[in-house]
């Protein structure tokens, strides 16, 4: 099965683009070779980039704590577990005291580090960091793959808070949810949204052998799903076939 998400609105849209960043970041500092460390870099600045909207932090902020006095709510209900409702707030806990303690925007602390803005300034310039150009990068990229490593954690560390609170975010947003089988009659899917309730995300999981391509699109009173399949020249083509999926619409 493959899974596409959709963001209703620009908040979440930031969000999934952070987490998406976060996650390639953790592949490549794995790694050992040098270019999979010179693209660990390439991505630790386009974090700092997409991290840098000043009201960024207070947003995550903000949903945390109403995450929090929502689920405190639910305590007295005999339907819900105590137990389960005290782990999931000490985690929005957790992250809420961490992302607050974090001075300024996430990332904020690197740009006093000459060498690395350094590399920053060129690194989207094609060819921009060789080593006529960035000769002490050069010379850092000679380091043993766990040298390297640990100074790509070092830098990383102080963004840990933010990927911490996007983590709790996405995973309530994800699990308030709940999955169902749809049609798509001729490649084509709507659904009327009920007003009075406002979706952030909606998920659409697809059976990878159908190889089917969706576009996506939605606001507060629709969701649109018109699946598509790629001719022999990778051009996409509405499908004529009826095919079923499964749907997930989180608030």
């Amino acid at each position: 099965m493959i899974l596409y998400e959709y963001p209703f609105n620009e908040s979440i849209r930031t969000m999934l683009r952070l987490e998406h960043l976060f996650d390639r970041l953790g592949q490549l500092i794995a790694r050992d070779t040098v270019v999979d460390h010179h693209y660990a870099l390439a991505t630790l600045f386009e974090i700092m980039d997409v991290a840098a909207r000043a009201d960024l932090k207070s947003d995550l902020l903000k949903e945390l704590d109403k995450h929090k006095l929502q689920l405190n709510g639910y305590r007295g209900n005999p339907s819900i577990s105590e137990q389960a409702l005290d782990t999931i707030t000490l985690r929005i806990d957790h992250a809420f005291n961490g992302l607050n303690q974090l001075n300024g925007k996430a990332g904020a602390a690197l740009n006093s580090n000459e060498w690395l803005m350094s590399i920053r300034s060129r690194i989207s310039i094609p060819g921009g960091t060789c080593e006529f150009d960035l000769p002490a990068y050069y010379a850092w990229q000679k380091h043993a793959p766990a040298s390297r490593r640990a100074d790509l954690l070092q830098w990383v560390g102080s963004m840990m808070p933010l990927a911490e609170a996007l983590q709790v975010l996405l995973g309530l947003l994800r699990d308030s949810g709940t999955p169902q089988k749809v049609v798509a009659p001729a490649g084509q899917y709507q659904q009327s949204l009920p007003q009075g309730r406002v979706y952030q995300l909606m998920r659409v999981r697809l059976a990878a052998a159908d190889d089917l391509v969706p576009e996506i699109s939605g606001h507060r009173l629709m969701a649109s799903v018109r699946l598509m399949k790629q001719d022999a020249e990778g051009r996409l083509r509405p499908s004529p076939a009826d095919t079923s999926f499964e749907l997930t619409l989180c608030s």
